[in-house]
């Protein structure tokens, strides 16, 4: 089991929790970044295939290999094994602890969600390392899920601690991915088409484990070596829109302003030349996870209802995920009901704790009296927010049995304090960085 096993011992309905705890695992694994990318590159004799594309090797002088990442350490060491020795060289950021064993290619390790130093130093590594890619080069760049934060190359004039401080205040504004980066896109010198810009003429192939619902090319990691449809005024209208224009550092919102203004050119757009040598392989992404969870509980005897993507506020997609699942009529029980997704928190309180975890907790208090036995918020990524839980695990006693050891649930929903709420009942689901990242699961079985 991947998980520890306080998360069951003891605990009321115990065969459940484990068959939930089996099914994310399933879900995991199918989204395995390294088997992902040998399912779309191969190597035959003197040609690199990688997806419908084929480079011959003898019109390729070097192979550099970049990206960033939580999910990028395994897509590089699959490269490794299938390319050897004609890769050159290689800068990829990814998260503390998201690493592997590499022979060709530097890992730097780096903040996420927070970008620091190390990231911004990778950043520029990565820039420096494209930059002296010529016609006769291939690129290969894999990007994965949490690549934004780990790609910080702040616009000239901005310091790195201003840029992390607008990332802040828009993860706690409640604002989507999408939202956050165009405004991230907009303070970079590498998101939004930029990078692909500083690459040109090289070729790229670029190879994306995607983390954004519907995968948009532009909003995966910010979408560097992409098209940008977004302009500096979407940024500024994301600012007004969460309340924040205010609230961020002057050095950004001034320079958004200006960008406005036209006084800063804005991101590569669609129609750019320099995209014309790019090429763009999606090799996994939520669906498959989702996919392979419901194998998973078919297989263990489950009747498996697989729901629209969730989104929206943690705490009211719980509320509607919970109401949803307790629907499942008799005749289809036992029953496993599924989604993925990714949704959002709006910070007002003091707590620590992720979407995940917040979505476990509101499910709980919706649960107390209805026959919904287990659900579990899970992000594939095996970190929620900025804890090292990859979420939670609930039943229908979660609420009660938290009040008999003197926890408030209702007050720790309030304060968006799940984290420790969890973790004194033994419910937080940890497994430790799981190098993959496509968004998250929620599951729900019933007896």
């Amino acid at each position: 089991m991947f998980v520890d096993e306080r998360l069951f011992r003891n605990k009321p309905n115990e065969a459940l929790r484990r068959q939930a705890a089996a099914i994310l695992e399933a879900a995991v694994r199918a989204v395995d970044p390294a088997a992902a990318v040998r399912r779309h590159v191969t190597m035959t004799g003197t040609s690199l295939s990688i997806g419908d594309r084929t480079y011959a090797l003898a019109r390729i002088r070097r192979i550099f290999i970049i990206g960033a990442g939580k999910a990028s350490a395994p897509m590089v060491k699959a490269l490794e094994e299938l390319i050897g020795d004609r890769i050159t060289a290689g800068v990829v950021n990814v998260k503390y602890g998201y690493t592997v064993t590499l022979r060709k290619v530097s890992l730097v390790e780096a903040g996420h969600p927070i970008p620091d130093e190390a990231g911004r130093r990778g950043a520029e590594r990565i820039l420096d390392l494209v930059g002296q890619a010529s016609s006769d080069d291939l690129i290969i760049c894999v990007i994965s899920g949490g690549g934004s934060a780990l790609l910080p190359a702040p616009v000239d004039g901005l310091p790195l601690d201003d840029k992390a401080k607008v990332t802040e205040l828009l993860l706690k504004s409640g604002a989507d991915i999408q939202e956050i980066n165009t405004v991230r896109k907009h303070l970079s010198k590498i998101k939004g088409g930029q990078l692909a810009s500083v690459a040109a003429p090289a070729q790229m192939a670029v190879l994306i484990l995607s983390d954004v619902l519907g995968n948009p090319l532009d909003a995966i990691a910010s979408g560097p070596a992409v098209p940008d449809p977004t302009t500096f005024a979407d940024a500024l209208e994301v600012l007004n829109r969460y309340g924040l224009v205010s609230e961020v550092p002057r050095t950004a919102a001034d320079y958004l302003r200006r960008g406005a203004d036209g006084l800063v050119p804005e991101t590569p757009k669609p129609g750019d030349e320099i995209f014309d040598r790019i090429h763009t392989v999606i090799i996994g992404g939520n669906e498959a996870a989702v996919e392979a969870a419901g194998a998973a509980a078919r297989a263990s005897g489950f009747h498996t209802v697989v729901l629209p993507a969730v989104t929206g506020e943690a705490r009211t997609a719980a509320r509607e995920f919970a109401d949803r699942a307790r629907r499942i009529p008799g005749g289809m029980r036992p029953a496993c009901v599924l989604a993925g997704g990714e949704t959002t928190v709006t910070v007002r309180g003091s707590g620590r704790g992720g979407r995940c975890q917040e979505f476990a907790l509101a499910a709980a208090l919706s649960m107390s009296d209805h026959p919904l036995t287990v659900l579990a918020a899970f992000g594939t990524d095996g970190t929620d927010g900025p804890t090292d839980a990859a979420g939670a695990l609930v039943d229908e006693t979660t609420a009660a049995r938290a009040r008999a050891g003197g926890l408030d649930p209702q007050r720790a929903l309030d304060d968006n304090d799940a984290y420790p709420f969890f973790a004194a009942l033994s419910d937080l689901i940890i497994t430790g960085p799981t190098n993959t990242n496509v968004n998250d699961i929620y599951l729900a079985l019933l007896p």
